[in-house]
């Protein structure tokens, strides 16, 4: 029985396949790249964290059993490492409890051994599909356009529209970093931020931006608020950390 049509040849997703049983591992590999998909293949929990720490991937075909750990002691070990990406579970056991406990963790699905190679691509591509729908949504990795408008320093801001409203001024267009920079701090009111959390929280865990093009955004938004008169002293840098955004006036950091 044939594999469902491959996709455009401009998207080929990278399907990270988590399966001690090499035979099974390469069978899965070779139905999944002539659907065509990338694939990376991972015998042990402890190969799969080291590489998704490393590199992006879209998908992650995760078998529950493993010999050094099992997958959901892996999936929250990449959770907790603020890794985030999709899961689906393989599994032998049939038992619902297990299904349960893998989709209650955050899983999207699941697929019982044994399986049909077409099964598996439409079920990948049904979560490739859901995923992608979700980040339409995303302004930033922190902000999605359905977010509250919220209130930094006198000024309102809209995720909804990009903008950036200030007292008996004009509504401006906001950038899209900018926005997730201020999101951010909103957020953790009160906490010193690191340069490197904000740039997780903003572009991504696998993204290479240096501390350098951070603090250039940063001069973007203090002259937009500086530009209309706005009192920016809750907002400071703590030399040799990042950032704090406190309004209470509760801590002494960047003082």
């Amino acid at each position: 029985m044939p594999t469902t049509p491959p996709p455009h040849p401009e998207s080929k997703p990278l399907i990270v396949i988590v399966e001690d049983e090499a035979e099974l591992a390469a069978l899965i590999s070779l139905h999944l790249e002539k659907a065509g998909m990338h694939t990376q293949v991972c015998s042990r929990a402890a190969h799969a964290s080291k590489f998704l720490k490393k590199n992006f991937a879209n998908l992650l075909l995760l078998d529950i059993t493993l010999p050094d750990q099992s997958g959901f002691s892996l999936m929250e070990e990449l959770k907790a490492a603020g890794i985030t990406v999709p899961v689906i579970f393989l599994t032998g056991n049939i038992e619902e409890t297990s299904k349960v406990k893998g989709l209650d963790m955050g899983g999207d699905d699941y697929v019982t051994k044994p399986f049909s190679y077409p099964e598996l691509v439409a079920r990948i591509r049904a979560v490739l599909r859901r995923t992608e729908t979700k980040a339409d949504q995303n302004v930033t990795k922190n902000v999605k356009i359905s977010d509250d408008p919220f209130d930094f320093c006198g000024a309102t801001i809209t995720p909804e529209r990009l903008e950036i409203g200030f007292p008996q001024a004009a509504v401006l267009k906001l950038g899209r970093k900018e926005l997730g920079i201020l999101a951010y701090l909103n957020a953790h009111q009160g906490h010193v931020i690191t340069r490197q959390a904000l740039i997780h929280s903003v572009w991504g865990v696998h993204a290479d931006v240096r501390s350098r093009s951070l603090d250039q955004y940063v001069v973007k938004v203090r002259e937009l608020f500086f530009e209309h008169g706005r009192d920016l002293s809750a907002f400071r840098t703590v030399h040799g950390i990042g950032y704090i955004f406190d309004p209470k006036g509760e801590s002494k950091e960047g003082r």
